[in-house]
């Protein structure tokens, strides 16, 4: 059976960043939960530098890998969770994050916290559906 996204659109709510506020999956989903990813370079096992934008922009990249090896891609994001030691970072880091959608993003949210592992600066969490058809 065929899976299918969609996003809910509404005139009565308008995201205030990249990410769609609701997305549907139906009939069924072969969902993929991906635990958070720092800017680490999986090469090195090091964060990438101290910059917030190239550490996201890492992340995401590590969000990718992870997508295709489960069968998935970014596409079929349908949740976003973005962890941020500065919410001062908040802008910077939508900035990165965007480019890795054609315009229709997932549902997100973005919290604080106190800090991250390996004193990382950002950490990208997210849930997506499988592509059966791969």
């Amino acid at each position: 059976m065929q899976q299918q996204v969609t996003t809910v659109h509404t005139d009565k709510f308008k995201a205030i960043g990249p990410y769609s506020a609701a997305k549907i999956i139906a009939p069924t989903a072969h969902l993929v939960f991906l635990s958070g990813q720092l800017g680490i370079v999986p090469e090195s096992g090091n964060l990438i530098s101290e910059d917030v934008a190239e550490q996201a922009t890492q992340a995401m990249k590590n969000v990718g890998i992870l997508l295709e090896a489960a069968k998935s891609s970014f596409k079929n994001i349908v949740k976003c969770i973005v962890y941020l030691v500065d919410m001062a970072d908040f802008a910077k880091v939508n900035e990165a994050y965007a480019k890795f959608f054609d315009g229709d993003y997932p549902a997100r949210v973005c919290i604080a916290v106190k800090q991250l592992p390996k004193g990382g600066l950002v950490e990208v969490e997210v849930i997506a559906v499988q592509d059966t058809e791969q």
